[in-house]
């Protein structure tokens, strides 16, 4: 088979800027973050009920009216053992169960395992595990949830390195519950069998079913050529090797595509039988973690990705759209919020990243989102509901209320960052039924926030309700910016109870009271380079404090834009104080949003 070196190349005129968390790339507009499993050691009831905080490599699934949801974990660092893998449930891809241990810590038997190239392994050791898969639905539909045992006797051992022992098996039931663990496929190369591993193989189990899925499963190559770079054997059971984390979709023509870490990809046309040569795409530019590709509801295609060309500073989440899965453009923003790294942790990168779709299943479940699954900073597990067509601008002013929208985390029309403590929602005002966009943070280390996008323009007038439920703690910040994300205005409801805007420093204008509604009118002019600011009789003709030529977007922000992690900070980190521990509530509340043009 012979393939074009240019088959898939990204042609956009969008690079990201990694300067900045979110590569100064506009957002795919509606595009909610929601923060799954936030990471607590002191306090393990209000996480995963172990207290681990290196947490990685999720994998999504949508299947029977669910979103199912797995991810490794291990104490402290990377590949440092005991591990395991979480499993963890929702209904709406937003509310999620607390996670539960679907394959447990694994004692390694002694006397098989063999790595001359490694340091000798300790008796009584424990296995990590390490999964580029981990759902399948068989032809008869039943969900197999999948994963690997591998051996690290030193955090530079990787488990991927063909000498683990190999992958188990088991199935989730309809009602919730979950069949025995089995070996699908064992690392014979490396020792392992039926005679040395705690768990049998598929084989013998009792359920005719579940032995008719797992060989299909194992006969379908598309799904296991993932496998190949924890098994490495030379059997003749892998159609292709050498590429690492592979995702696959489908051409108009039929063949297949599939891309890889480290901006790698191949083809097939035989669904799988055979493959072209990995080949190396230099016009996707991008860290070493994983990248995704998908055909969207709108019959485009996306890859998913972080577009940065160091391996440790893993930012933004970008994505790059095509009519015809080979050429790509029009590079977007998906995620571009980077937290703080909380705790220490060996090969703990920074940002979103490790990006998977839903790989089994029904991949629109809720309508004509593309939903994603990442870690942030190897610690924290996130999903992203993007909406299609991937859109990064809008044609209409903004006239929003929040009345007519349900109760929870779903705000049509806007971008939302939502964390565990730091949450975005539509919920009841204070004191009266009637709804509206809240922002609530308790975290000392996050903050919420809130986006909408309006019609790019040199001179807008915007004016929003917004109402604070304290005026002695927290922060509002209120922002409008361009293209890139630069801020030419701040608005500040600061924790002194005063209403600030920044102009070099931050300057008090007037003093705010708790739960208490104000209307804040904004007449914002680029050629100018002013805005004039109402706020109930106060009106004052402010400065931009940083030039742009249009503006496109409003944020409202619970906290100080971040700038930090950045290209210069450290890898080997420290814990960082107060992580575990909630701080002082503080809500804001916001009635509605109008946009219009100003002549």
């Amino acid at each position: 088979m012979t393939i074009s070196e240019n088959l898939i190349q990204y042609n956009g005129a969008q690079n990201a800027n990694i300067d900045y968390h979110d590569g100064q790339l506009r957002p795919v507009v509606g595009v909610h973050n929601y923060q799954i499993l936030r990471a607590n050691r002191s306090h393990p009831e209000q996480a995963d009920h172990y207290g681990w905080t290196y947490n990685h490599a999720p994998m999504l699934a949508h299947w029977n009216g669910q979103f199912f949801l797995e991810y490794l974990s291990n104490p402290v660092s990377e590949h440092v053992a005991p591990g395991l893998t979480f499993l963890t449930v929702s209904e709406d891809g937003v509310n999620w169960e607390k996670p539960k241990v679907v394959f447990p810590a694994y004692l390694i038997p002694s006397g098989v395992y063999v790595n001359l190239e490694a340091p000798e392994l300790p008796e009584n050791s424990f296995a990590v595990m390490h999964q580029r898969m981990g759902f399948y639905v068989s032809p008869e539909d039943r969900l197999l949830v999948i994963g690997f045992y591998g051996i690290c006797p030193h955090y530079k051992v990787h488990p991927n390195d063909g000498k683990g022992i190999g992958r188990v098996v088991r199935e989730i039931y309809r009602d919730g519950s979950w069949g025995p663990i089995y070996f699908i496929r064992y690392n014979r190369h490396a020792g392992w069998n039926e005679s040395n591993t705690h768990f049998p193989s598929y084989q013998t189990s009792s359920d005719s079913g579940f032995i008719e899925a797992c060989e299909a499963l194992l006969a379908d190559k598309l799904v296991t050529m993932q496998w190949w770079e924890e098994d490495r054997s030379k059997d003749g059971f892998y159609t292709t090797s050498g590429g690492k984390a592979p995702s696959t979709y489908r051409l108009p023509d039929g063949r297949l595509v599939a891309v890889f870490k480290s901006s790698r990809a191949s083809i097939t046309s035989d669904d799988g039988k055979t493959w072209s040569k990995l080949y190396e795409v230099p016009t996707l530019i991008m860290a070493g973690a994983k990248i995704w590709g998908q055909q969207t509801a709108d019959g485009r295609y996306a890859l998913v990705y972080n577009p940065s060309p160091t391996g440790k500073f893993r930012w933004p989440l970008a994505v790059v759209v095509s009519e015809d899965g080979l050429n790509f453009d029009r590079m977007a923003v998906i995620h571009g919020d980077v937290s703080p790294m909380r705790y220490s942790g060996e090969y703990k990168d920074y940002g979103p990243q490790y990006i998977r779709g839903i790989e089994a299943g029904n991949q629109v479940p809720t309508g004509n989102e593309m939903w994603l699954t990442y870690s942030v900073n190897k610690e924290d597990i996130w999903v992203s509901r993007v909406p299609s067509p991937l859109n990064v601008a809008v044609d209409q002013t903004v006239q929003d209320t929040f009345s007519d929208m349900p109760l929870g985390s779903y705000v049509k029309g806007w971008n939302i960052y939502s964390c565990q403590w730091a949450r975005v929602s539509i919920e009841p005002e204070p004191s009266t039924s009637i709804r509206s966009l809240r922002l609530q943070d308790k975290d000392p280390y996050e903050y919420a926030k809130a986006v909408r996008v309006f019609p790019e323009s040199r001179k807008v007038h915007i004016e929003c309700k917004l109402l604070a439920a304290q005026n002695d703690t927290g922060q509002l910040y209120l922002e409008v910016c361009d293209f890139k994300g630069t801020f030419p205005l701040r608005l500040i409801f600061d924790s002194d109870g005063w209403i600030k805007y920044q102009l070099g420093g931050q300057h008090p204008m007037i003093p705010y009271q708790q739960n208490t509604w104000y209307v804040v009118s904004l007449t914002i002019d680029c050629i100018k380079q002013s805005f004039e600011l109402i706020i109930g009789d106060f009106r004052k003709s402010i400065s931009f404090f940083a030039p742009v030529l249009s503006i496109e977007r409003l944020v409202f922000r619970t906290g100080a834009i971040r700038k930090e992690p950045n290209l210069d900070s450290r890898l080997d980190t420290d814990d960082i104080p107060g992580a575990d521990e909630q701080i002082t509530e503080a809500n804001y509340y916001l009635s509605y949003v109008n946009t219009s043009e100003h002549e």
